[in-house]
């Protein structure tokens, strides 16, 4: 049977990434998702080289499977992740907030797979030059920190610059997603809220039902005064964080009133001034399955679609064959 470019690069059964969420993407979540066949990945973050250390040592007891770690490339301890990815040899590497050059060149010669985040086709081909195995393409849909593209628009743009696998990310959180990706052109997706509401996930209870109970109008877009646009569920904090925003705050009072909120929703689940980072599917998640339940459900799904694809494509050539005749 003929696989794809992102399984084969990656050693994946089925090809999907859970996305490096930062305080959320922990080696148990990761090793839960890598244990289901997709890609499990751990997001370094801002996490001390120690504490990160200690979370690339449990994985790799978690899990056998191939696992990979996101590296925030504007963070102060990008070099320390860069290091320990190296020490360790994680298998694949994501990179986001930053160019990925000195990655590529530290860990591509030791074996690791680099695929950055991008949020345009110029990036794409950027990353491409400097040796990148593959892109994720990230639609603003997604939660956090975000470009200015939809995914709609994003895949099948950067799939006509690059001649690299592209993983579709942003928006996506169920079967009907994958199959859409796949159409546009991607060879894999990458999904990060739809993981936040997995049994193994360790993020707060009320994290979670906050998600659970999101509509498709649920988030917001705060900070694009500061040139760092983040996409959250609307709460007490994201009110006043636009108040601030429309009355003219400067970037530093922004910054120092957002600092820490990320951690206090996921860590001591405070949800009304914690930043609750998720993305617009959030309205399309009602339960908290296994991280092995969502990807045989996703991709059940995505087969379904894609039969019906298929039924569609015939009729549609058929209308065309007409049109000729």
């Amino acid at each position: 049977m003929r696989t794809n470019r992102v399984v084969e690069l990656t050693g994946i059964r089925f090809p999907v990434f859970q996305g490096g969420m930062a305080w959320v993407a922990d080696a148990q979540l990761a090793a839960a998702v890598s244990n289901a066949g997709g890609l499990g990945i751990i997001a370094a973050a801002n996490m001390p080289p120690e504490l990160l250390d200690q979370e690339l040592r449990k994985v790799r007891e978690l899990t056998d499977g191939p696992f990979g770690l996101n590296i925030m490339l504007l963070s102060p301890t990008a070099d320390d992740a860069i290091e320990l990815a190296a020490s360790h040899r994680v298998p694949v590497i994501t990179t986001g907030a930053g160019k990925p050059g000195k990655v590529i060149e530290r860990l591509k010669p030791l074996g690791a797979k680099v695929i950055p985040v991008v949020a345009s086709a110029v990036h794409a081909r950027r990353v491409e030059q400097q040796g990148a195995d593959a892109v994720i393409a990230e639609g603003m849909e997604s939660g956090g920190h975000i470009g200015e593209i939809s995914t709609f628009a994003l895949v099948p743009q950067v799939v006509d610059s690059v001649s690299i696998p592209v993983i579709a990310a942003g928006g996506i959180a169920d079967g009907r997603g994958v199959a859409a990706a796949f159409a546009l052109g991607a060879e894999g997706v990458q999904m990060g809220t739809r993981f936040v509401c997995v049994r193994e996930c360790n993020v707060h209870g009320a994290y979670k039902d906050m998600i659970l109970k999101a509509g498709d109008r649920s988030t917001v877009v705060t900070g694009r005064s500061t040139g760092h646009p983040v996409r959250c569920l609307k709460n007490k904090f994201s009110a006043k964080f636009e108040e601030m925003e429309r009355s003219g705050a400067s970037v530093e009072e922004l910054e120092a009133f957002g600092s820490g909120r990320l951690r206090a929703a996921v860590v001591d689940g405070d949800v009304e001034w914690g930043s609750v980072m998720a993305g617009q599917c959030a309205g399309m998640i009602d339960d908290v399955p296994s991280a092995s339940e969502v990807i045989r459900r996703i991709f059940v799904q995505a087969a379904d679609q894609m039969d019906r694809m298929s039924e569609l494509g015939r009729f549609f050539r058929s209308l065309c064959m007409e049109e000729v005749g």
